[in-house]
C-alpha cells in the first residue's frame, strides 16, 4: 500500500474533492489520508460478484452496491469500500438525494443493513488481517450497521457478526454449514458455497 500526501481534516473536505483528485484504482481514506489498496484479488471479486447474484431474489436489485464508499467513525477521518453493501430504502433515498459527483454515504445518513468485506490473505498484525478483523470491525459497529460480513477464502470461514448493544457477536461457518443472517433469513447458501463462489469441483 502506498499513501497519497493529501490530508483531510474533515469529511466534507474529503467529499468536495472532485473525482479527478482521487486516485485510480482502489483506495480508502484513512485517518484523513488517501491510502491506495493495490489491485483487488480475482477471487474476491468473483466472490463478492456471486453473493451479489445470489441475494438478488431476496432483494431490489438497486439496494445491492459494488463501488459505493461508506463513511465510519474513526479517531480521524475516514471511509472505506465494502466489496458489497445492502443499503436500505431509506439509505438509498438520502444517497440518491444528495447532489455529489460519487457514490458516498456520508455519516448523516442511514447505516446499510449489511457490509460485506472478501478478505485477503494475511496474518495477525498484518495490514490486510488488522484493517478487515479489527479496524473495520470496530468501525461498522461505532456506525449501526446491523450486519457484518467476513468471508476468508484462506482459512476457509465465514463470519457473520451481528450488532448487539454496539458491538458485534460472530457466528463462524464452515464447510457445508448453512450461513444464517437476520437481515436475509430466507438465505439457503452454504459457507462452501460462497467461498468457492458456487463453483462445483
Amino acid at each position: 500500500m502506498t499513501q497519497a500526501k493529501s490530508r483531510f481534516r474533515t469529511f466534507e473536505e474529503y467529499a468536495a474533492l472532485d473525482p479527478s483528485g482521487l486516485p485510480e484504482g482502489n483506495y480508502e481514506l484513512v485517518n484523513g489520508v488517501i491510502v491506495e489498496m493495490g489491485a483487488e484479488r480475482p477471487e474476491n471479486v468473483v466472490i463478492a460478484s456471486f453473493l451479489f447474484a445470489m441475494l438478488l431474489p431476496l432483494c431490489p436489485y438497486y439496494l445491492l452496491h459494488r463501488g459505493t464508499e461508506i463513511a465510519v467513525s474513526s479517531a480521524e477521518v475516514t471511509s472505506r469500500y465494502p466489496d458489497l453493501l445492502v443499503l436500505t430504502e431509506e439509505g438509498l433515498a438520502a444517497l440518491l438525494a444528495q447532489s455529489q459527483s460519487r457514490s458516498l454515504i456520508r455519516l448523516d445518513m442511514p447505516a446499510p443493513a449489511l457490509v460485506v468485506e472478501v478478505v485477503s490473505p494475511g496474518e495477525p498484525g498484518e495490514p490486510n488481517y488488522d484493517r478487515d478483523y479489527i479496524d473495520k470491525r470496530k468501525e461498522y459497529a461505532r456506525r449501526g450497521i446491523p450486519e457484518y460480513w467476513l468471508i476468508d477464502p484462506m482459512r476457509a470461514v465465514v463470519l457473520v457478526l451481528s450488532l448487539s448493544g454496539g458491538a458485534y457477536n460472530a457466528a463462524e461457518f464452515r464447510e457445508g454449514d448453512r450461513i444464517r443472517s437476520d437481515q436475509f433469513k430466507q438465505l439457503n447458501l452454504t459457507a462452501h458455497q460462497v467461498l468457492t463462489a458456487g463453483k462445483t469441483e
